[in-house]
Order: structure tokens, then C-alpha cells, then sequence
């Protein structure tokens, strides 16, 4: 599913139009992302929780040239989904 395609569910089940249905999914989007940027968890009962992991700095390799690189420690966002929705997928 695309942008476009989960703007034109959300458009289908809500009642918005397209116009309105893309500024509240870019309202979430932006929203899950300065929440995240700041450290904080964004939790959704049943459907999931959105958060960000530490990666450690460790030791790459670049496939080309098979020179060994380090690559420095991050964060990433991650996703775990809810129970509901877990049930929801593997009805």
C-alpha cells in the first residue's frame, strides 16, 4: 500500500476528503517523528508502539572494496505491534 493508496482508505472510511485525509496522515506522521526526535514513546493502545532503540558503533565492511569500516552508534525508530492488531493480522 502507498501513500496515496492508505490516503484514499483513510478518505473512504473517515468521511474527509483527499485533501483533509493527507494533512491529518501528514499530521500524524510529523507528530510520531518530534515525538520520537525527543526521546518519547508513542504508544497506541491495541494497534502498537512506536520508539527509538540504541544501535551500538561496530565494525562494517564495504562490499566492494571488502575494507573494514566503523560504523558509528545511532538511534533507530522502531515499531512493535499491539495484541489487536497481531490478532487482527493472523485472523
Amino acid at each position: 500500500m502507498t501513500k496515496t493508496d492508505l490516503i484514499n482508505s483513510i478518505a473512504g472510511k473517515s468521511g474527509l476528503n483527499k485533501k483533509n485525509s493527507e494533512a491529518a496522515l501528514n499530521a500524524f506522521v510529523s507528530s510520531v517523528e518530534d515525538a520520537l526526535k525527543k526521546g518519547d514513546k508513542v504508544v497506541l493502545v491495541g494497534f502498537g508502539t512506536f520508539e527509538t532503540r540504541k544501535r551500538a558503533a561496530r565494525k562494517g565492511r564495504n562490499p566492494q572494496t571488502k575494507q573494514e569500516i566503523n560504523i558509528p552508534a545511532s538511534l533507530a525508530p522502531s515499531f512493535k505491534a499491539g495484541t489487536s492488531l497481531k490478532n487482527e493480522v493472523n485472523k
